[in-house]
């Protein structure tokens, strides 16, 4: 009997289980990425925000602490020449990215967070045009004024009035900030002691996040320990710190090393898409016809503008 060629029947079934890897695994950090969003809406104040950020980054920071000593002993890290960006990554990309963000949840949707978030990409193109480092093409000039245009729509509800009249509107406001700070952070993380590897680098800004939040949340903790020191407060530290933070962070360092950064950057998409079913199932909040409208606007824009 004829012996069948080793490689015939053996790639297309690894083919297929990569493939069947990656779409899990993109789904799994997206899904871990939009339960902060859940969270923040549906805690609603409930929990202190800063102590609710500081003890999520504080998690984090712990958890991954063994990739930074790791690092910091190999001289991956020399921290002399590091501190001040890594005080500044922690600033924009967790001090920002926390307490504000749970404040605005208050007001605000699930489904606005994530799709304002969803604008980064054409936040960190701007910026890196401004700066010189990136050339901005027409089709990218397209796709920044769709998903400009999108976010707009969402924010403002299609009323532009709304702006300056609505409480949401300034959750959204609070989300925008923040989103700027993530895209500050994007452009800054990679340029910090890039010898390390991504986990150790997250350990070192999660613990200059926590750092930042550590002055708002004394304060509450002081004036409504109550609020900061209970059981309900101690899960959503927990969850915070666990499901949204180390979950997500390696699951997207093991997505970039296992299948590149572009290919990674598809949680992107992803992302919003998980958010709003998350909202609809968790907190009953369904998508309306202006968040499919202006989603599809942003995503769009967002893919044109990835586009060379």
């Amino acid at each position: 009997m004829d012996a069948e060629p080793p490689n015939a029947q053996v790639s297309r079934p690894a083919k297929g289980w990569e493939d069947a890897v990656a779409l899990t695994g993109f789904i799994l950090v997206a899904v871990g990425q939009a339960s902060n969003q859940v969270l923040a809406r549906g805690l609603a104040g409930s929990v202190p925000p800063f102590s609710l950020a500081f003890f999520r980054w504080s998690i984090i920071a712990i958890g991954l602490a063994p990739f930074a000593i790791a690092a910091i002993r190999d001289g991956k890290i020399p921290l002399a020449q590091n501190l001040w960006p890594i005080l500044a990554a922690g600033f924009l990309g967790m001090f920002l990215c926390g307490g504000p963000v749970y404040i605005a949840g208050i007001t605000t949707t699930a489904i606005h967070i994530a799709l304002i978030f969803a604008l980064s990409p054409i936040m960190v193109l701007l910026i890196s045009a401004a700066l010189g480092i990136e050339h901005i093409g027409p089709l990218q000039w397209l796709g920044t004024a769709l998903a400009l245009g999108g976010a707009l729509l969402i924010v403002s509800g299609g009323h532009l009035e709304t702006l300056t009249q609505s409480s949401a509107a300034w959750g959204d406001l609070l989300v925008v900030c923040a989103m700027l700070g993530w895209s500050g952070y994007t452009l800054l993380q990679s340029r910090v002691a890039p010898r390390a590897s991504l986990l150790a680098r997250v350990s070192l800004f999660s613990a200059a996040g926590a750092l930042c939040s550590l002055p708002p949340a004394l304060h509450e903790m002081w004036a409504t320990p109550a609020e900061v020191f209970n059981t309900r407060a101690f899960e959503a530290y927990v969850f915070a710190g666990l499901v949204p933070g180390l979950i997500a962070y390696a699951g997207f360092a093991w997505l970039g090393a296992r299948f590149g950064s572009v290919r990674s950057s598809l949680v992107l998409y992803v992302a919003p898409i998980a958010s709003a079913l998350l909202s609809w199932i968790i907190l009953g909040e369904p998508p309306k016809l202006i968040h499919l409208v202006g989603g599809l606007l942003i995503l769009g824009g967002v893919w044109a503008s990835l586009r060379k």
